[in-house]
């Protein structure tokens, strides 16, 4: 039982410490920062109630800050309001989890974990915790087929993927079950590391903008690629779910320069994207937004 609550405690920080790594180490080094973010939140709930991804970003905010048990409270908010988001739900799970003194697998917890997979049954997180609570009750093996389970989904370059296997191996060895061909079976199905959008050519202006470019004087050659990333910008309002377009916009943001729109971009991407948010955060680490 112990060594199975160190298991379920090693992977928690893990998949939520990875799951925004270049803003978690942001918070931990600067918790001045830290503390600005989240009263901008709190202000941003407070202005906006109803706003799910408000709520959302703030539990994922407190969380980050280690104020788990407020982080729970943010989610439920989140979940109240919108109550489709599976992602909100798994992230509520965990923040029940890590608020528990004393229980590895909540009551609540789990619940919200449940409400996760109804809603997709592939979110991760909701996976591997439901995976944690068959361990906990003593059906190792089966928590080891479900684990195995969502390796094989787990592409390549997921943050958390290595942790996963190293607790694989962890409670394979504790409960005498052998494990490696399965865990070498599970891994090679894996799908492989997506490419990196973000470091990929991206379309730019026609041929004629080029040629119009190179008679405009630099203030000019300014003025123009503005106006082509407000019109992405523009664009993007009518579509939020195009996450290669927010990529795109937080691209152009750093080319011009302009690094606090960039990471704009990456907060409204996410906002709009809540289940693509590690990819968005992959992406803008790669481009260099913090």
């Amino acid at each position: 039982m112990i060594a199975a609550m160190v298991a379920a405690f090693a992977i928690v920080f893990a998949i939520s410490r990875n799951r925004a790594e270049e803003s978690a180490e942001s918070l931990a080094n600067a918790p001045a920062a830290a503390g600005d973010i989240i009263s901008e939140l709190e202000a941003k709930t407070a202005a906006n109630p109803n706003d799910p991804a408000a709520w959302q970003q703030l539990g994922m905010a407190y969380f980050e800050s280690d104020r788990f048990a407020e982080a729970a409270k943010s989610y439920e908010k989140a979940a109240s309001i919108d109550p489709k988001q599976a992602v909100v739900w798994s992230a509520l799970g965990e923040a029940r989890v890590m608020a528990s003194d004393r229980d590895p697998m909540p009551g609540p917890a789990a619940d919200a974990f449940e409400r996760a997979i109804a809603i997709d049954p592939k979110d991760p997180r909701a996976r591997y915790f439901l995976a944690v609570r068959k361990d906990l009750s003593g059906d190792h093996a089966g928590a080891l087929d479900d684990w195995l389970a969502l390796l094989e989904d787990t592409p390549a370059d997921a943050p958390w993927r290595a942790d996963l296997i190293r607790t694989v191996e962890q409670v394979g060895k504790i409960n005498a079950v052998d494990i490696e061909n399965r865990l070498a079976e599970a891994g090679a199905k894996s799908p492989p590391a997506a490419p990196p959008v973000a470091a990929q050519a991206i379309p730019g202006p026609s041929s004629q903008d080029l040629a119009a470019a190179s008679r405009m004087r630099p203030a000019e050659q300014q003025q123009m690629a503005e106006g082509m990333v407000s019109r992405l910008e523009d664009r993007l309002k009518g579509d939020p779910a195009n996450v290669d377009g927010w990529i795109m916009l937080m691209r152009s943001r750093m080319v011009l320069e302009q690094p606090d729109k960039a990471a704009k971009a990456l907060a409204d991407a996410v906002a709009a994207n809540p289940g693509k948010a590690d990819y968005l955060r992959q992406q803008a680490a790669i481009l260099g937004i913090k």
